[in-house]
């Protein structure tokens, strides 16, 4: 297998773990325990910036990933999709992490609408549209 498949597998592996955490936090608000949900956002948000940072520097540092990708055009295009969803969720991260632990709740939750939309998308491109060659 090429680095590019193991790129592309690590990529899916770090969106449903993280999707997971996502998860047990809104499980964690629905039942009332703000703190749990803080504390599981605060690890959403670093292990997202972890796994990101991380596929960056492969990216720096490997540049011949990309000569996998321009292989593959139906994977290129589906990657391209993918980061239509996950960039706009990378920028609101922050915000929302911001937002949630300085209490302001309205835009908090204007913020938490936008963002499900966006990880919806970030889920579903990048765990089940990306093939693994």
């Amino acid at each position: 297998m090429e680095l590019g498949s193991y790129v592309i597998i690590t990529l899916k592996i770090a969106v449903s773990a993280v999707t997971l955490i996502l998860l047990a936090a809104l499980v964690a608000i629905a039942r009332g325990n703000r703190r749990l949900h803080g504390r599981l956002n605060v690890t959403f948000f670093t292990l997202t910036l972890v796994a990101l940072l991380g596929l960056e520097a492969i990216r720096f540092f490997r540049t011949d990933v990309f000569d996998y990708i321009k292989q593959h055009p139906d994977l290129a295009r589906i990657l391209n999709i993918h980061l239509c969803f996950s960039i706009p969720s990378a920028i609101l991260m922050p915000l929302m992490l911001y937002t949630g632990l300085s209490h302001r709740r309205r835009i908090h939750l204007t913020l938490a609408v936008i963002f499900a939309i966006l990880w919806t998308g970030t889920v579903v491109t990048g765990v089940f549209f990306l093939p693994v060659r």
